[in-house]
């Protein structure tokens, strides 16, 4: 049996652009017949492992930059640029039963997900091997000179936001994991659509007698009320750490606050849309996880005063009262929720805690409790 950490929350977003489709636009979905704005789970993501490796202080790299940096590496440690430029590529040359490819700049034409302390690694075993490399520079076809199982050994390490995220990496044997966290695209409640701004800059050095910009263009924005929701198998974390269920309760507790705190870094100079969730839920569910986005499948409408959060917070919690008696509130182990009006009548979400720290430590608790195995 496995137990997830369920997260929902409700985040009112100004004037922004989240994130872009190819064209600069925000991106759309149409769900319920009604055309929504849309933040893709990978853009939510990343900032999310950011925030998470900073906590644990163990940087990850999703790249394909490795056979550059083994270069310069190795060029700053006093290697012949052709030589270090060589030894870079051997590295991913050889991986599993035909290597990994490179292009013409040097990256790998596959993206790698590596611990950022990979790289030194990587650097140390052609420092073991540089007679080898030196001797097959000038050969016509070199084959492989780096041990395999030392290099395919570097690049399955793992990090925990690697535990948590999982990896792909099919050509490296045994470097795949499934990772224990998964995160939905947000979208708005409610209807919404891009919106265009028609904007300008003025050139400083233009002269009295010149009128106009110097520069002019159009950008697109939207703003709305979005539902977000991830969910952690924590069962699925504690073994990809390999039982080190410590590790797993400081990385759920990290996932958690930077689910809620953390925020798509696009436009953001000029849109600065730095908003929290105005509504938090939390759950801790065996067998299997529940997302609450079908409360708003029918788009909600605007209250009396033209706001869609409070509907919102309104919609989710009478969504999550209609499933707890379907579940018959079976399977969960906790569940409550913190919010920005304290004074709503939110029934169906849990208890009402004061804070996201709060709320926060209490599903972990419920989780994993203080002595790191599974309640």
């Amino acid at each position: 049996m496995s137990l997830y950490l369920d997260l929902s929350a409700l985040q009112s977003v100004p004037v922004a652009n989240l994130n872009r489709d190819d064209l600069g636009s925000p991106k759309q979905v149409r769900y319920g017949d009604a055309l929504r704005i849309r933040v893709s789970s990978q853009s939510w993501k990343r900032v999310i492992r950011d925030g998470v490796e900073t906590d644990l202080g163990e940087k990850a790299m999703r790249t394909r930059m490795v056979p550059v940096k083994v270069r310069q590496k190795l060029e700053d440690a006093g290697w012949p640029q052709p030589l270090a430029q060589f030894a870079g590529e051997q590295v991913v040359a050889s991986v599993g039963k035909k290597g990994i490819g490179t292009e013409k700049e040097g990256h790998t034409s596959v993206l790698l997900f590596v611990p950022k302390a990979a790289i030194e690694d990587l650097a140390a075993v052609c420092s073991e091997h540089r007679a080898a490399l030196e001797k097959g520079q000038t050969a016509k076809k070199p084959g492989r000179l780096l041990p395999a199982e030392r290099i395919e050994e570097i690049l399955k390490q793992r990090t925990s936001s690697i535990s948590l995220l999982g990896r792909m990496l099919a050509e490296v044997p045994g470097a795949n994991v499934d990772g224990a966290a998964q995160v939905a695209h947000a979208f708005t409640t409610h209807t919404a659509e891009p919106q265009r701004d028609y904007f300008t800059a003025v050139d400083d050095w233009t002269g009295e007698t010149e009128t106009g910009s110097g520069h002019l263009d159009t950008a697109e924005f939207s703003a709305g009320v979005f539902y977000r929701y991830a969910t952690v198998n924590v069962t699925d974390l504690v073994k990809n750490l390999e039982g080190d269920a410590k590790t797993a309760r400081t990385v759920l507790q990290s996932f958690a606050e930077h689910f809620l705190f953390s925020l798509p870094q696009a436009k953001r100079n000029s849109t600065a849309p730095h908003t929290l969730p105005d509504l938090a839920y939390l759950a801790v569910r065996e067998h299997r996880p529940i997302s609450l986005a079908a409360a708003f499948e029918t788009p909600v409408t605007a209250d009396g005063r033209g706001g869609f959060s409070p509907a919102s917070r309104t919609a989710l919690a009478s969504y999550a009262t209609q499933i707890n008696r379907l579940t018959g509130q079976r399977r969960r182990r906790f569940h409550g929720h913190t919010t920005i009006a304290p004074d709503e009548q939110l029934a169906g979400i849990g208890d009402a805690h004061d804070s996201f720290d709060q709320l926060t430590q209490a599903a972990v608790d419920s989780a994993l409790p203080a002595t790191g195995q599974p309640a």
